[in-house]
């Protein structure tokens, strides 16, 4: 195993407040590694020290091999950077964009139309390539915002909320495009609080919550960890008197408060059902909406961190 990316004991301070809070993780090389976690866990600070934007206050993190704060030059030459706000220029075109970042990597100039031809070929902006930025979608925008960060064939992309304010069509296109760099072998970094997106690209997950990871595994090891059926209860009152309720049945695994209610994690929902709606009537409870599913990672987080992701994740 071939480690692309290396992370130890990471702690970034901002004045009392730690943003980062003893962090490790890795990525091996042609992995999708995806950061999960809120806006505020620590993801994006923990990205500007791997990109070089930041020193960390102390541990160790290293791209390729190279410690990113003793060797800073070469991390930036094995890393593309795809941030979560558009760096664009709306008065230039696509292609001159591109050229620009070219001659900023210092790409050899017999290279740069080769390879500006090649990133916009990948994105399928090569019509639109001489278009204005400004006339672009917001999709549009973006997939030339990762040609950018493709431009000198990097090791490792690491992409910051890659598909954020995106319509659903423009973030399934993102989503291909980033798949379609697993089958070549780029190592990607992605950090998302976007449950679906997590689901569908990443290999493995580290969920990350008050700038630590709580927990850490594939989707499918993650959400099977949770060994029950999830039901869902709405409840504008009685959520404590019923978890205490239901601690002494012997077929409830676990309970867990959520935004509007509670969970309640048991072997087999649907024969649960009439057990949880009698034991209401006994609380005096009036439950609104009773549903049933298999675990999400949601659920996951909301196990592990005490609090649910869905509720806290951009609109």
């Amino acid at each position: 195993m071939t480690l692309a990316v290396e992370v130890h004991d990471l702690v970034r301070e901002f004045g009392p407040v730690r943003a980062v809070d003893g962090l490790s993780m890795s990525v091996e090389e042609g992995e999708i590694l995806g950061m999960l976690g809120p806006n505020g866990a620590g993801k994006t600070t923990t990205i500007r020290i791997l990109t070089t934007l930041l020193r960390p206050t102390s541990g160790t993190a290293a791209i390729c091999g190279f410690d990113v704060v003793r060797e800073a030059d070469e991390v930036r030459r094995s890393i593309g950077y795809v941030m979560q706000e558009i760096a664009l220029d709306y008065l230039m075109t696509g292609r001159e964009h591109l050229e620009l970042q070219a001659s900023m990597y210092h790409l050899p100039p017999k290279e740069v139309k080769r390879r500006v031809q090649e990133a916009l070929a990948l994105v399928e902006l090569t019509e639109a390539a001489d278009g204005k930025a400004y006339d672009y979608s917001g999709g549009m925008k973006k997939r030339l915002d990762i040609a950018g960060g493709l431009l000198h064939r990097p090791r490792v992309l690491i992409l910051d909320e890659p598909s954020l304010g995106l319509d659903v069509q423009s973030r399934h296109k993102v989503w291909e495009y980033i798949e379609g760099l697993r089958r070549d072998g780029v190592t990607v970094l992605l950090a998302t609080n976007y449950l679906d997106e997590a689901d569908r690209l990443c290999d493995r997950l580290v969920i990350i919550d008050k700038g630590k990871v709580v927990v850490e595994g594939s989707p499918e090891a993650l959400k099977a960890s949770i060994g029950a059926d999830v039901v869902a209860v709405e409840l504008e009152s009685g959520a404590e008197e019923l978890a205490a309720a239901l601690a002494e049945r012997p077929e409830v695994k676990r309970t867990a408060p959520s935004h509007d209610g509670l969970h309640i994690y048991v072997p087999q929902a649907a024969s649960f059902l009439t057990t949880l709606i009698r034991l209401a009537d006994e609380l005096n409870l009036s439950p609104g909406a009773v549903t049933y599913k298999r675990p999400t990672l949601d659920d996951v987080f909301l196990l592990h961190t005490g609090h649910e992701l869905a509720e806290e994740a951009p609109p």
